[in-house]
Parts: structure tokens; sequence; C-alpha cells
């Protein structure tokens, strides 16, 4: 599993909203100033995330970006699935993946789905307010 550039930075994002706290509004500018992310890149990304609930939006002058929640609820895994789709190992393990014709006949499929298993578990296990005190 790869994790693209479009989920690491929505990590990164989402770990300067809980630096920042939940009292102000972040414009998008100063967003991508700070973490070194084209502006335009960066749109796409937050519409996702507000899309999703994840932040709160207010457009216009004094306008920008802010958690919602506190950092303590929001997963590592809840982020990347959003920005990713899924944090699957192998195709055929993916959520409404077409059937596999070697599915029935699979030894190794038990494997990959123990491996989806750990990967979700770890991420699920990680909170915007972990990584905050791991630095």
């Amino acid at each position: 599993m790869i994790v693209s550039t479009k989920g690491r930075y929505a990590l990164r994002v989402m770990v300067h909203f809980a630096r920042r706290g939940r009292d102000e509004y972040i414009p998008l500018k100063e967003i991508a100033e700070a973490e070194g992310i084209s502006q335009k890149y960066l749109e796409s990304i937050m519409t996702t995330l507000s899309k999703a609930g994840f932040v709160d939006a207010v457009h216009g002058k004094g306008g920008g970006y802010r958690l919602n929640r506190p950092p303590e609820e929001y997963t590592i895994g809840s982020i990347l699935k959003l920005t990713e789709g899924g944090l699957t190992a192998v195709s055929c393990t993916t959520q409404g993946a077409s059937a596999c014709s070697r599915a029935e006949c699979c030894n190794a499929l038990p494997m990959w789905e123990r491996l989806d298993k750990m990967i979700n578990d770890f991420f699920e296990g990680i909170t915007l307010a972990d990584l905050l005190k791991d630095k």
C-alpha cells in the first residue's frame, strides 16, 4: 500500500489545524504557505475534507477552515480512507471490488485480508492528538 500525495497532504493539513486549535478559521493561502502545498491542490483536498464534515469552512473575508471536533476524535484511518478511498493492500480485497475469479481457490486471500485488518487497526488506533504528542 502506498499512500498518495493527497492522503499525506491531508494528514499534514489536519495536523496543522490540530496544532492551531479550533478557535479560529485559517485562510487557505496561509495553510498552503505554511505546509508548502500548492494552493490549487490544497483547494481540492479541503473540498474533500469539508464535504465529508471533517472541517468547517467559512468563505469570504476573515474566512478559512478549522477542525469541527477535538483532535482526539479524528483517526488517521478515517482521514486516509476518505482521501485514499480505502486502505487495502491489494485490489481484490477492496470494498465493492469485482469478484475475483480466483477468490475461492486463492490460498493467499486470507493473508491479504489479515494484512488489511492490521493496516486498518493500526491507522484507526492513532488520532490527530496522538500525532501532536509524538513530536
